[in-house]
């Protein structure tokens, strides 16, 4: 396990990795969840053995420190995991970013674009104001105190997934709360608009029982490769693992 400051009041943002050549892989979570769980089936595969690999748990996740007093924005996970990198000596890393781990993938490469040099994002927010749903749109339509004191943390556990439930269980309700909360709002420009903007190489994979990626045309006007995993949903990492494999691997060939 690794470690680096990441808000100026000694709170930990943590790591674990395996050694090996360079560019380093970088696996980043989405929302409540934690990068081995999500990724160390993936990293193992033969097809991506041999690269320095990094599972980084964002703020208020996993075992990364969760302090009350940080806002949990999408900048400030960008931010955290810029430092995480830093600590680690990484530049050009390569990041396969899930869900709200992929937004905060897009504004870590606007913002440091010498900490990354591709972007492997699965179902990644690109938009505010998401369809109301168990994600981020429905936690963020508690207040925090109904969120975190008075049963809404309780209620979304319930209702989610045992998997997603198991590593929700891990984080900070109200890291949770914060984080959810910014990610409906977005960025300004959009995480969208960022991603087209980007120089890196990008790929946006999306689960085929997802439906169609709205303004798929714009995005690969702008350069990004856009690719639609068969019969995959948003966990793409377990519903079609060698899907994903090929699409990392894709780097190496």
């Amino acid at each position: 396990m690794q470690q680096a400051e990441f808000d100026g009041n000694g709170s930990l943002i943590r790591w674990t990795e395996t050694p090996g050549t360079l560019p380093a892989r970088v696996y980043v979570h989405g929302l409540g969840a934690a990068s081995t769980v999500y990724n160390a089936h993936i990293a193992a595969r033969p097809e991506l053995a041999g690269r320095r690999t990094l599972f980084v748990d964002l703020p208020g996740h996993g075992i990364s420190d969760r302090p009350a007093d940080f806002a949990y924005t999408l900048e400030g996970h960008a931010d955290a995991l810029a430092a995480a990198l830093d600590e680690a000596k990484v530049t050009q890393a390569e990041l396969v970013a899930h869900s709200m781990g992929g937004s905060v993938a897009i504004v870590l490469a606007h913002r440091r674009p010498d900490l990354v040099s591709r972007l492997v994002l699965l179902e990644a927010n690109l938009d505010p104001n998401p369809p109301i749903g168990a994600g981020s749109s429905g936690i963020s339509r508690y207040t925090e105190d109904e969120y975190v004191d008075n049963g809404g943390h309780a209620r979304v556990l319930r209702d989610i997934s045992p998997t997603w439930a198991a590593t929700m269980r891990l984080a900070d309700p109200r890291a949770l709360h914060r984080t959810a909360t910014h990610l409906v709002r977005g960025t300004n420009p959009t995480m969208r608009r960022l991603l087209e903007a980007l120089t890196a190489d990008r790929v946006y994979l999306q689960g085929e029982l997802s439906g169609e990626l709205h303004g798929r045309e714009a995005l690969e006007a702008a350069g990004v490769r856009v690719v639609t995993i068969p019969g995959a949903g948003h966990n793409i990492m377990f519903d079609h693992p060698d899907a994903l494999v090929a699409e990392v691997a894709e780097t190496t060939r």
